[in-house]
């Protein structure tokens, strides 16, 4: 009796790919280039309430957006809070990563448990670090207060210290991160270059001056590219902790926008403003690409 043989259709075991990437693509049109134009579709509109639809208002809100004081103050705070979280985050982070760079026993267990503030999510941590600066009973304010870094009363309570607090939960969750990339990159340098080096009688400092750095220039590229742009749509730690307050001290750039599209329900203009976020991200990171020579 013959055997039967089951055999899938000729398209999908040839070489022709569109098979395999019609659901890709699919997904990218669904979640991506569909929410997209759709943005740019609503900031050249506006809903009106008392009319329950969208008008039609052309490039009134680009016209709006750039006279908008509060819009560039938010835009400040958001480059502030990401220029410093990102700066500190590059530092503790290859810092640490040096130091767990060993293959003695204990230290891969200690590399997996830096996963652990990963899986967090940024809500919770910011409610974590919202009673821990409490000015009552929070840890760090008690700690901060025991050596004189900080007088009585709360640190997200007054403007000059609300966004230091804000920042302290997204290092905290994020330097790991950082470290396990580096700590990636670390293992997959040649060790020949180093080995010479030491035979020649360099330091530390030169060692890491003069081989590691350079070795680890694309990483490092990388990472702050990724935390970089994680970073500038800051929105969650904001709302939980300070909900952009004292004043506007902590307002970024997703939180006003979220404010201007959910509580004053402004679509329009809340769609214009994530845009405009949109494109400086975009120029943004096309420029730290074309001066670090990574590719993009």
């Amino acid at each position: 009796m013959a055997s039967l043989s089951l055999r899938a259709p000729r398209v999908f075991i040839s070489d022709r790919p569109l098979p395999w990437l019609l659901p890709l693509i699919l997904i990218l049109v669904v979640f991506a280039l569909y929410p997209f134009f759709y943005n740019i579709y609503l900031s050249l509109h506006e809903f009106v309430p008392r009319k329950r639809e969208l008008v039609f208002v052309g490039v009134e809100n680009w016209a709006n957006l750039f006279q908008d004081g509060r819009m560039w103050g938010s835009l400040w705070v958001t480059l502030l809070y990401t220029g410093i979280c990102l700066a500190v985050q590059l530092v503790l982070g290859m810092v640490i990563a040096l130091l767990i760079d060993s293959d003695d026993p204990g230290f891969g267990i200690l590399r997996g448990l830096l996963t652990l503030t990963l899986v967090i999510p940024p809500a919770i941590t910011g409610m974590m670090f919202l009673l821990m600066e409490d000015a009552q009973f929070g840890v760090i304010t008690y700690f901060l207060e025991s050596l004189g870094f900080l007088t009585e009363g709360s640190i997200l309570g007054s403007s000059d210290t609300a966004l230091m607090g804000v920042m302290l939960a997204d290092i905290w969750q994020w330097t790991p991160f950082m470290v396990l990339i580096f700590v990636a990159g670390l293992r997959a340098l040649p060790p020949d270059p180093f080995e010479s080096a030491m035979i020649d009688g360099a330091s530390s400092w030169q060692i890491f001056r003069r081989l590691t750095l350079p070795m680890m220039s694309k990483v490092i590229a990388i990472a702050v590219l990724i935390r970089g742009i994680d970073l500038f749509r800051t929105f969650d730690y904001v709302y939980v902790m300070t909900s952009g307050g004292p004043g506007t001290s902590t307002y970024t750039l997703s939180l006003y926008a979220w404010q201007q599209t959910f509580s004053f329900i402004k679509w329009g203009y809340g769609a214009t403003i994530s845009l405009f976020a949109l494109f400086v991200i975009l120029i943004a990171a096309n420029i730290f690409v074309s001066l670090t020579k990574t590719r993009w």
